[in-house]
């Protein structure tokens, strides 16, 4: 028997109950979890962890990633520059050469900047101070309620709501047999996701799949996938996704009953209980991403 695909779902903060710590990812873990394949056995084995510091400073999970036996890591990047030291993006990138697979996902404006070291992983996230946009018309804030966060912000809808979202390319990442169309339709919705795109000079990189602010009308990019490639050390890097934002896949986004921490004061919306394919398209997107990664 082949043993589970092993992931592991990280945060770059320490636990605090009040935020959006790995505790608010169970719904995500328990799925994951829950999958078998054909004889009944487990596809994946999932740990979920916040970040911890060792007396350097270091987290001493991600700065010896490459030494573990993940195959996967799931990284949340919920800081604003502070998440990640520089060993631990040597051992994330140690890691990713030794052939890991990692998605990375983050948040609006500068949240989750501490990803830029990551090799290539990190351009393909735009913050609002570091690594912009390279279209300066999308240098502007496009959710205008929240005016505490500033761009990138596209709005999506309120959380607890889903938003249809548009496929760019028949994609494994994407594909779902429940669907009418076959094609993951739906997301859930948040008001201030995070920019991202695949570089120019990055012929791996791909925008797969774009959604569009219901306040502007302006389309955004959600899904950025990276597939194997060679670097110039001869290392062959590991599959790589790019989401726009973690509130695509944490619990209070699927089910608005799980709570959310105290700072969020947006209205929530009830979307994803009134429109049952919403989860199942979520479900099926992060299966194909774990199987993806594994490959």
């Amino acid at each position: 028997m082949l043993r589970p695909i092993r992931i592991l779902l990280q945060t770059t903060i320490p636990t605090t109950e009040d935020d959006w710590s790995i505790a608010r990812f169970s719904m995500l873990q328990n799925y994951l979890a829950s999958l078998r394949d054909e004889s009944g056995n487990a596809l994946f084995e999932v740990f979920g962890r916040d970040r911890v510091t060792d007396i350097e400073g270091n987290d001493p999970i991600l700065s010896s990633l490459d030494q573990s036996d993940f195959d996967e890591l799931w990284l949340f990047a919920l800081d604003v520059g502070e998440g990640l030291t520089e060993k631990d993006i040597a051992g994330i990138n140690a890691f990713r050469q030794r052939g890991g697979g990692i998605l990375t996902t983050r948040d609006h404006q500068d949240m989750g900047c501490s990803m830029c070291g990551l090799i290539d992983i990190g351009d393909t996230h735009y913050f609002h101070t570091k690594n912009p946009d390279p279209d300066t018309a999308r240098l502007t804030r496009d959710d205008p309620y929240t005016t505490y966060i500033n761009f990138p912000n596209y709005h999506s809808g309120a959380n607890g709501d889903y938003q249809k979202i548009t496929v760019l390319e028949p994609h494994e990442l994407f594909k779902n047999p429940n669907s009418p169309s076959g094609t993951i339709e739906y997301f859930p919705a948040h008001p201030h996701e995070g920019g991202i795109g695949a570089p120019a000079n990055n012929k791996y990189a791909r925008v797969i799949a774009k959604s569009k602010s219901i306040i502007t009308g302006r389309d955004f990019n959600l899904v950025v996938a990276i597939d194997h490639h060679q670097d110039a050390q001869g290392n062959n890097l590991g599959r790589a996704v790019t989401n726009s934002s973690f509130h695509h896949i944490v619990d209070y986004n699927w089910d608005i009953e799980k709570g959310c921490p105290s700072f969020v004061d947006e209205p929530p919306g009830n979307g994803m209980k009134t429109e049952p394919r919403a989860l199942d398209d979520i479900h099926t997107y992060v299966k194909n991403v774990a199987l993806w990664l594994a490959n």
